[in-house]
């Protein structure tokens, strides 16, 4: 009569081996086979490989790059002549000075009595509205300072402006024309020139709200 060898079931011991997980009992195999499995693995990619890194090339994309020229146009406040000869200069160059700040390049800057022209470029994070209101804002405040005594009437621009985009090979021309600006005005007036650039880049306006 046969007996049962009285052999601990490992899987079904409630009591588990000291140093061993359930898991390495279940998948004890003969050597042999253990080291055939794993090779075949590897051959299958399902080894222990390090993940590619991206190329270092990829990392670079991100930078962002542009070339924006804009050309900026705005009047002092209902047009009063308030741009005189004593300050022209130094207001021009001061506005030099805040696009610098701002991270840009001033081109050109000139005007007339009772308006400017500026052309600059600027960083892709920044739009025309925020470069016209910084330049205004800092420029009229600088007026009030350097010069508190000596004014007739506060120093101010208008509230609006005009921004038009300017290719890289007009750069030159736009560039002559605002350098000309004494000689276009004895021809017209600024109101006359505002309009004219308005219909050329076909912006849709309304006289009645372009002028304070």
């Amino acid at each position: 009569m046969n007996r049962r060898r009285n052999i601990p079931d490992i899987r079904r011991s409630r009591t588990r081996p000291r140093g061993v997980s359930f898991l390495s009992c279940a998948g004890l195999r003969p050597a042999a086979k253990r080291r055939k499995n794993a090779a075949h693995g590897a051959s299958r990619g399902n080894g222990y490989a390090k993940p590619n890194k991206a190329p270092k090339e990829r990392k670079k994309l991100s930078h962002t790059s542009g070339n924006l020229v804009l050309h900026l146009i705005f009047s002092t406040k209902s047009r009063q002549p308030l741009i005189t000869p004593e300050i022209r200069t130094d207001l021009f160059a001061y506005i030099g000075g805040i696009i610098r700040e701002m991270q840009g390049t001033a081109l050109i800057i000139n005007g007339t009595a009772d308006h400017v022209h500026m052309l600059v470029r600027i960083r892709p994070a920044q739009a025309a509205a925020e470069v016209a209101r910084v330049v205004k804002a800092n420029s009229s405040r600088w007026v009030h300072e350097k010069w508190p005594h000596n004014r007739d009437v506060r120093f101010a621009w208008q509230t609006g402006y005009a921004a038009f985009s300017v290719s890289e090979s007009n750069v030159l021309a736009v560039s002559r024309y605002i350098a000309a600006q004494e000689e276009h005005h004895k021809k017209r007036t600024f109101q006359e020139e505002y309009i004219a650039f308005l219909k050329k880049n076909n912006v849709a306006y309304d006289e009645r709200y372009i002028w304070d």
